[in-house]
């Protein structure tokens, strides 16, 4: 874990890093900066949403996940499949297939985590039909909204749903079952995640809302579906896996399915980083207090549209859809009246409370702070306001943040840094017209007082 005590998935090569700003226009905490020609990530900042990831044309920014190597870590394995992995594969079962392939690869058990999301809607429900929550309660399924919350909206912590994701809801419950049918002990049964998105992987390395995870490691969604395309194609046959996640479980993998499932009275939907920034900022306003439920996912398309997935979002929906209605079971695994037992007896919460994280705060010392927030709005006034980019901070205002902070100077602003040029330049051509007494007067230097020239005999 880095020093900082933050870990991230996000990482950055700078070796591939060109420093064009692009990343840092599209970061929705402001947490990168391009200095001497690099980008830098600032770790407290940074919510692993991979925002960075799909702008940078240089692929200077990637996600750590786990190898198949981890997996000889453990005696038994799980592969825990998010529904978005259904989109993958085109409706002719050839999802069904790609899961038996996981078994060819290492894996000796496939859990389906739509299993989990009918459970998680169940327990939303319950929540939302009680009215004791905060109005509008916002889902807490995606890691990167949570963390974008610790960071932009800690006055809105309070409003989310006090429930685990369904990963983390799937991954307790593949391993309980794999430990009753195997007896093997539970800390050699390991459970990975196929993940759509890097925030996933900080979620089982540093986990926000409970102590440590239950999953073990995660891999990436398109790795992983390289890797089961190659199987296909060496395979003559493979066996079919029987799908449980319900059509209501499986609509988690788009945008909009969780809404649909929990089936509050009145719902928000919205995907994309920024687009839930910019719905966060009305329920700080206090203008959304009449929605009771707001789903909130970083990528656009949900989670069909993850970094680490290889299909396209829209295509991705419409194979998602079919998948459901083609294999999804009649009914779910865990009745609600069993939901409400797990919900009741605390299964299917937090274990330690959501904190924000303290990065926008200037100083310890209320003084020190409103000195430099004096300093920022002066600074703020002087820069011309086009937020461009061009000194390495992402709008005029991060950079008098910058400067206040001292990790920037005022001549980084390439408009201040030209009419500073500018003075110094009429400051010169002033200076080289005059010259030292000694040296006589020229024709444009006004006469000194008292005559100041030698005197004409003549």
């Amino acid at each position: 874990m880095p020093v900082s005590g933050y870990f991230h998935s996000v990482t950055l090569d700078e070796s591939l890093c060109k420093g064009c700003t692009n990343c840092i226009k599209r970061c929705p905490t402001e947490a990168i900066r391009v200095r001497e020609g690099k980008a830098h990530i600032i770790e407290e900042r940074c919510i692993d949403c991979g925002e960075c990831i799909r702008t940078c044309t240089n692929h200077a920014k990637t996600a750590l996940t786990d190898g198949f190597e981890r997996l000889d870590d453990f005696e038994y394995k799980i592969a825990l499949v998010p529904p978005a992995f259904m989109g993958l594969w085109r409706p002719n079962g050839e999802g069904s297939t790609a899961l038996a392939a996981l078994l060819r690869l290492g894996f000796d058990q496939v859990f389906e985590v739509a299993v989990a999301a009918d459970v998680v809607a169940d327990a939303c429900k319950l929540i939302i039909q009680s009215g004791k929550f905060a109005r509008p309660a916002i889902s807490s399924a995606c890691p990167a909204v949570i963390r974008l919350m610790q960071v932009r909206y800690p006055t809105l912590i309070p409003n989310l749903i006090p429930i685990e994701a369904p990963v983390e809801i799937a991954a307790h419950m593949a391993k309980k079952q794999a430990q009753q049918l195997t007896n093997i002990p539970r800390h050699k049964i390991g459970a990975f995640f196929i993940t759509p998105c890097p925030a996933k992987v900080t979620a089982i390395k540093q986990p926000v809302g409970r102590q440590t995870s239950d999953l073990d490691g995660a891999l990436s969604a398109a790795m992983i579906y390289g890797s089961i395309a190659k199987v296909l194609s060496e395979t003559q046959e493979l066996p079919k896996i029987n799908l449980y996640g319900t059509p209501r479980g499986m609509r988690w993998g788009y945008a909009g399915g969780e809404a649909e499932s929990v089936q509050p009275t009145s719902t928000l939907a919205v995907d994309g980083i920024h687009n839930v920034s910019s719905v966060l900022d009305e329920v700080e306003r206090g203008r959304l207090s009449d929605i009771d439920f707001i789903e909130a996912q970083a990528c656009v398309g949900g989670c069909l549209g993850g970094c680490l997935m290889s299909q396209n979002p829209y295509v991705g929906k419409l194979r998602l859809q079919k998948a459901a209605a083609a294999f999804g079971a009649g009914e779910q695994i865990v009745s609600l009246e069993e939901a409400r037992q797990l919900y009741e007896q605390g299964e299917l919460g937090f274990d330690t409370p959501i904190e924000p994280r303290p990065v926008m705060k200037l100083a310890p010392d209320l003084s020190r702070a409103l000195e430099m927030m004096k300093t920022i709005e002066t600074t703020v006034e002087m820069l011309p306001g086009l937020d461009c980019g061009a000194c390495g901070s992402p709008s005029c205002r991060s950079l008098a943040e910058d400067i206040a902070r001292g990790r920037a100077l005022t001549t980084d602003c390439i408009f201040l840094l030209r009419e500073r040029v500018r003075e110094l330049a009429e400051e010169m051509v002033d200076l080289a017209r005059k010259v030292p007494p000694a040296m006589g007067q020229q024709n444009d230097q006004p006469k000194r007082e008292g005559g100041g020239g030698v005197p004409n005999d003549g």
